[in-house]
């Protein structure tokens, strides 16, 4: 028995120190930590419990039965955040490149599914330089198993891809079905094809970082929602971050004891509008005098800023916020913002998280490049997303809601439960000038006629009394009461039933 624990300890021992001290060190001298490090940083102390440790790649092809690494590659297991359990699987960089085999995938695939059987989230750290060559179609078909429950996974359980090294070719697909994405600057990147095989094929000249780093895909292609300095800082957010997610699809929101007093009144609110209906202010300052303790954790902070999105708390219950932002294009819906703000809105939903948007929107970007870009699709995905939603639903109305885009920002029609407005709101068709100007078109060049015909179409227009004696709109509300209004709100659907009718799935405009 003696003898047999003794081989135990030697064998756990092995498999801790995964490709060896030299490769440890390879790793930190990149900055980087190893797989078990950083679950050890995510994870509660003390509370990760791995499962299949001790299992080894199956190839004898190209002298690679001569080399096995206990645990091949991969950490799996589960463990808590702050008492919640999650199940966690961390590439090994310094097992083969974190390469993935079969049994390698094998691993990954039966923490998804354990992870799903008990209705637990999941976050996969990938650092990995792809499938492992030398088991050829064996590892195409482990990662096509992990894409497989990926999908199955989607909407039932939360899913978090940590990106903290490379991740490339068929290896992105698994990160991109999950339903966030974090990644660390300049150690960290994604793409299908690398620099090489681009120059090769568009004779383009790009390195990593520009064609598939933490910036471009935080900035520029919104594939990754959230980038870091570093491992540390990336993994602290993330336990910050699942501190907002329920667990499943059916489970109780978390909730967290707060002093903020849901009643509180926000005097500043009352003059954030400014006088001059053209000039910006900033929307992230509602949001954060909103919600509790101005705790609010904003996805996608870098990508299409005209509109904002992220959880905070009201009466420390988590809620998503989906925001115009007027410093950036007015507050313009374009495609970048439809498309961001719709998976938003459908992530909430299928995990039962009440929606609260802020509206302050000029219309749909104008120009050739969002026609061409397809408009008209994308933005139709934002209101398939609102309007398929069946969580509660609630919208402020801080100053311009124009045209389409005042339907589509969750307005009434779209089955809003509470549509509030401040008394600096403005709903109506288009902005008075353009309204003038197709109407009066025959007064064009008369000025005086033209000033008198906008002062008239504002008067009428430019305030939320129309909307409001249509019943579009539930009540108009003073600014400093939009806490209290979203948190009693809250409090009345928090029993809400809605069903959408018998489908398989919708076909969603993708």
């Amino acid at each position: 028995m003696s003898k047999i624990v003794e081989q135990l300890e030697e064998k756990r021992e092995a498999a801790r120190m995964g490709g060896g001290q030299k490769r440890i060190d390879a790793q930190h001298k990149k900055g980087k930590l190893t797989a078990r490090e950083r679950i050890n940083v995510l994870l509660d102390e003390g509370s990760f419990e791995e499962f299949d440790m001790y299992v080894e790649h199956g190839c004898v092809d190209f002298g690679m039965e001569e080399t096995k690494i206990l645990g091949d590659g991969v950490v799996t297991g589960s463990g808590t955040i702050n008492g919640r359990l999650i199940y966690v699987y961390s590439q090994d960089f310094t097992v083969f490149g974190g390469s993935l085999s079969e049994n390698h995938a094998k691993k990954i695939c039966k923490l998804m599914d354990n992870a799903m059987k008990v209705g637990a989230p999941i976050i996969g750290i990938n650092d990995s330089g792809g499938a492992r060559i030398q088991e050829g179609v064996a590892s195409l078909g482990g990662y096509a198993e992990v894409f497989q429950r990926n999908v199955l996974a989607s909407g039932v359980v939360p899913q978090i891809s940590l990106i903290m090294g490379p991740c490339a070719g068929g290896a992105v697909y698994s990160p991109a079905m999950t339903d966030f994405i974090f990644m660390v600057k300049d150690s960290s990147y994604m793409f299908v094809t690398g620099p090489d095989v681009v120059k090769t094929v568009t004779n383009e000249v790009v390195t990593q970082e520009e064609l598939g780093g933490a910036t471009t895909h935080t900035s520029k292609s919104g594939v990754a929602d959230n980038a870091y300095d570093n491992d540390i800082e990336a993994l602290l957010a993330a336990r910050d971050f699942f501190d907002f997610l329920p667990e499943n699809n059916r489970s109780e929101h978390p909730e967290r004891p707060t002093g903020d007093d849901a009643m509180r009144e926000i005097p500043s609110l009352d003059t954030i509008i400014p006088d001059n209906a053209n000039q910006p202010y900033d929307m992230h300052e509602i949001i954060k005098k909103t919600v509790d303790e101005e705790d609010f954790f904003e996805v996608q902070p870098d990508h299409a800023g005209n509109i904002i999105i992220g959880f905070g708390r009201i009466e420390g219950r988590t809620v998503g916020i989906i925001a115009n932002q007027p410093m950036v294009l007015a507050g313009c819906l374009d495609i970048n913002a439809s498309k961001k703000a719709g998976r938003f809105v459908r992530f909430c939903d299928a995990f039962g998280i009440p929606i609260v948007t802020f509206v302050d929107v000029p219309g749909f970007l104008p120009g050739t490049s969002q026609e061409y870009g397809g408009i008209i699709k994308h933005g139709a995905k934002l209101l398939f997303a609102y309007g398929e939603a069946t969580v509660p639903k609630i919208t402020i109305i801080t100053r311009k809601a124009y045209g389409g885009a005042y339907d589509v920002m969750a307005s009434k029609h779209l089955r809003g439960d509470l549509n509030y407005a401040w008394p600096s709101a403005e709903i109506a068709v288009m902005g008075a000038k353009g309204a003038v100007e197709i109407i009066f078109r025959s007064d064009i060049g008369d000025d005086k006629k033209i000033a008198a015909r906008t002062a008239e179409y504002e008067d009428r227009f430019a305030n939320p009394f129309i909307a409001a004696q249509k019943g579009f709109i539930d009540d108009i509300i003073h600014p400093h009461n939009t806490r209290k209004r979203i948190a009693l709100g809250l409090r009345k659907l928090r029993n809400k039933q809605l069903e959408n009718p018998w489908k398989k799935h919708d076909n969603i405009p993708l």
